[in-house]
């Protein structure tokens, strides 16, 4: 990795070099995070040790709740070393809509974005908005961020679903409880610069003659050329330069342009996949509640976790709740294996 970031030549594509600097980072990071725990276990054992040699029972305490912490900054690594999926690094859109309900599901979409906001501000991440469409009285129709930041799409990915809200509303003069709907949709963020690499074993070429118009010398010699992909059975051909080497060059350039297109499809027909998949904003298709009355608690029905600390939640506290869904999924995969 050094001797890449060395190499003098690096600059010469930026998008590249980026990339390889992200890359750098996030390995840079994750190394500094091992030391960082190997010390503080190592430090946390020697104030126990020392605890427990005077009998201090206040500082035992300490040592164990250091400890505890520890263990737990551990699990969520050990959780983010699991996030291998092709775009599990990459930064993240969130899109938040309203249900149905006027202002009330606006005002909960509001809060939503408001609470993903300060989830990701906490952990280091930027927030860039890149649509919002405001409510007709109060709160957001919609709105769609990109958060900027490691593992951003990884972690995000596991809060994709409807969020339910019950609470007294603040916009009903007789204090009833209302039930408002709000769906967050998370994708990766992706180049659109897609490379196609083509096995040259994978194309037949064929050269003829040209029977078209083309000048003096295009009837001459088997100039034309025709490449055929075998693998997709797509075939471009090329005649109207005046010599074989053009042609071919120029019907490389049409190939790697069809399956340029070809893959677009694919990504196209993958995004429809996605949206189809999309339910209801209602009953029934509900990822997590958060009821404000007549008690307090915000409750994953995926992974049955649960908190009373509402407040903390809605202000961005989300972690036990992704995590929670990452070791489900996790989990699932291993099954599956």
């Amino acid at each position: 990795m050094n001797a890449k970031v060395e190499d003098p030549t690096l600059w010469d594509d930026a998008e590249a070099a980026q990339a390889l600097m992200r890359e750098r980072t996030r390995l840079a990071d994750q190394v500094e995070r091992v030391r960082k725990l190997e010390q503080g276990v190592a430090d946390a054992l020697e104030f126990a040790e020392l605890a427990d040699a005077e009998g201090d029972e206040a500082s035992m305490d300490d040592a164990a709740r250091q400890l505890a912490d520890l263990k737990a900054i551990a699990g969520r690594a050990e959780l983010e070393a699991l996030l291998s999926g092709e775009a599990d690094g990459n930064d993240a859109f969130l899109e938040i809509n309203a249900g149905a309900g006027g202002t009330e599901s606006n005002d909960w979409a509001l809060m939503l974005l408001r609470m993903y906001t300060r989830w990701a501000t906490a952990h280091g991440m930027t927030v860039e908005f890149a649509e919002e469409t405001d409510g007709e009285q109060a709160g957001i129709k919609s709105a769609t961020v990109r958060i900027i930041g490691p593992n951003a799409y990884g972690w995000l990915k596991t809060e994709a679903g409807v969020h339910r809200l019950v609470r007294i509303s603040p916009y009903d003069s007789s204090a009833r409880r209302h039930t408002s709907f709000a769906s967050v949709w998370v994708y990766p963020v992706v180049d659109d610069k897609i490379e196609i690499e083509i096995n040259p074993a994978d194309v037949r070429t064929d050269t003829y003659r040209s029977s078209g118009s083309g000048g003096q010398h295009v009837n001459k010699t088997d100039s034309a050329v025709r490449l055929t992909h075998i693998p997709t059975g797509i075939a471009v051909a090329c005649q109207n330069q005046r010599s074989q080497h053009q042609n071919r060059e120029q019907a490389w350039k049409m190939l790697r342009a069809r399956l340029y297109e070809v893959e677009l499809q694919k990504r196209e027909a993958a995004a429809q996949a996605v949206e189809d998949a999309k339910t209801d904003i209602g009953w029934g298709h509900q990822i997590r509640s958060y009821v404000l009355q007549p008690y307090q608690m915000v409750k994953d029905l995926r992974t049955n976790v649960e908190t009373s600390d509402t407040a903390g939640v809605l202000d961005g506290d989300l972690d036990r709740f992704m995590a929670a869904s990452l070791a489900q999924k996790v989990g699932a995969t291993r099954d599956a294996a």
